[in-house]
């Protein structure tokens, strides 16, 4: 079991983020999470059906995000977080294969890992459990990193789902090779690109198409109310020519 449990943009500022994600796309802010000061951050987290979307803002100078910020040029996606039965196992899997973490976390019920962006390209990625009491199966299960009552802020009318994230890069076949490596996952094909599926999502690898570099491109929203969230993109100006919206600095398709 593979899930795609949480997806985090880094914004210079948090207010304007929160306003943009939310209103755009129906969600509420269920938790704050203090913990994230010790990475120099600040953050909301909203509930996306299931899941969850994490927006990270610097609050002081020389953090890792704020010189994501400045390598890519403004906002963007930054994290991709997973959640399976045995994050341990992972752990220990991926670090035969010459990859450093950077982040461990381990209590009784809940383990988490961030892995090097330079030895998984593209993104930030974690792999986490919740403990017995967390299973990835049941949709709206316990997720420590949102809060104690999470569930009871997911807004469904605008939004269902977060479907995919899209990483461009150089070299997107190798980027491809290395997340399939990490994940134990097999290269698929869809839409032409590489990719790899997890059990409610996909990880796609594209070109680099706007010069921003290696890095997140684009996610892939499931409307429920298409329409309403069209509407709501229009009024905060984040609607492009071509369909595609732009939040935080990353190319929303909606599906």
């Amino acid at each position: 079991m593979m899930r795609l449990r949480q997806f985090v943009f880094v914004a210079e500022d948090l207010k304007s983020a929160v306003v943009d994600v939310g209103a755009t796309l129906g969600l509420a802010v269920c938790y704050n999470d203090p913990n994230v000061g010790n990475f120099g951050l600040h953050n909301a987290l909203l509930p996306i059906g299931g899941d969850l979307i994490e927006i990270v803002a610097p609050i002081r100078e020389g953090t890792t995000a704020g010189r994501y910020l400045e390598r890519r040029q403004g906002g963007g996606g930054y994290m991709i977080i997973l959640q399976c039965d045995d994050a341990v196992a992972h752990r220990e899997r991926i670090a035969a294969l010459a990859v450093r973490d950077i982040w461990r976390h381990d209590d009784d019920d809940c383990h988490a890992t961030h892995f090097h962006p330079a030895d998984v390209p593209g993104a930030i990625l974690s792999i986490d459990d919740m403990g017995p009491d967390g299973d990835p199966r049941v949709e709206l299960s316990r997720w420590q990193w949102a809060g104690p009552n999470w569930q009871e802020f997911v807004q469904t009318q605008s939004t269902k789902a977060l479907t995919a994230v899209e990483i461009q890069a150089d070299n997107p076949d190798a980027v491809a090779a290395r997340w399939s490596e990490v994940l134990d996952l097999p290269l698929e094909n869809i839409n032409g690109m590489p990719a790899v599926k997890l059990d409610n999502a996909h990880i796609r690898f594209a070109a680099d198409t706007d010069g921003r570099g290696l890095g997140i491109g684009a996610i892939d929203i499931l409307p429920n109310d298409r329409d309403n969230i069209l509407q709501m993109a229009d009024k905060f100006g984040l609607r492009q020519p071509n369909g595609q919206l732009m939040i935080c600095g990353v190319r929303v398709n909606l599906v």
